[in-house]
């Protein structure tokens, strides 16, 4: 059985306007952001690496690619990373041990460890780095356009 109260609330409700979509507050614009990668432009870092960068506030992902024999030379940054290997494999030096990434495989290298890797065939990567790498974004990254390289049997 309804009260007193309850009749009021209920013909208070009936006597306000329906709000619709047009009755809201403007939303804000969209911040996120949305493409493929054939969308990106492809960064010829030397004759042995190139990639396409996307990235974020706090994080960035790259597709790196490697001829057979490209070095990353012996580096080390604050960002954590994580690679995942799409196509071929790297080795890494890195914490006084060999490591080899192969398809499919992923590993995490925390901040500030220095680290050096070696396309061990036409490989393909997707690093993630958070924060992004700001020598990147930037390219103040010559430590990579030095095109080193190994020469693999």
């Amino acid at each position: 059985m309804l009260n007193r109260r309850d009749l009021s609330s209920a013909a208070h409700a009936m006597r306000t306007p329906f709000v619709g979509p047009a009755d809201l507050p403007t939303m804000p614009l969209m911040t996120h952001r949305y493409t493929s990668w054939e969308a990106l432009p492809l960064e010829q870092m030397s004759d042995v690496i190139s990639r396409k960068i996307f990235s974020g506030d706090k994080a960035m992902v790259a597709q790196v690619f490697f001829k057979k024999g490209g070095v990353v030379p012996l580096h080390s940054h604050e960002n954590e990373q994580i690679t995942y290997i799409l196509e071929g494999a790297l080795k890494f030096e890195l914490e006084g041990a060999e490591v080899t990434v192969h398809k499919g495989e992923v590993l995490h290298i925390p901040s500030n460890v220095p680290h050096r890797a070696v396309a061990l065939e036409d490989t393909l990567d997707l690093d993630i780095f958070s924060p992004p790498r700001a020598d990147w974004l930037q390219k103040d990254d010559e430590y990579l356009r030095r095109g080193e390289q190994e020469h693999l049997d």
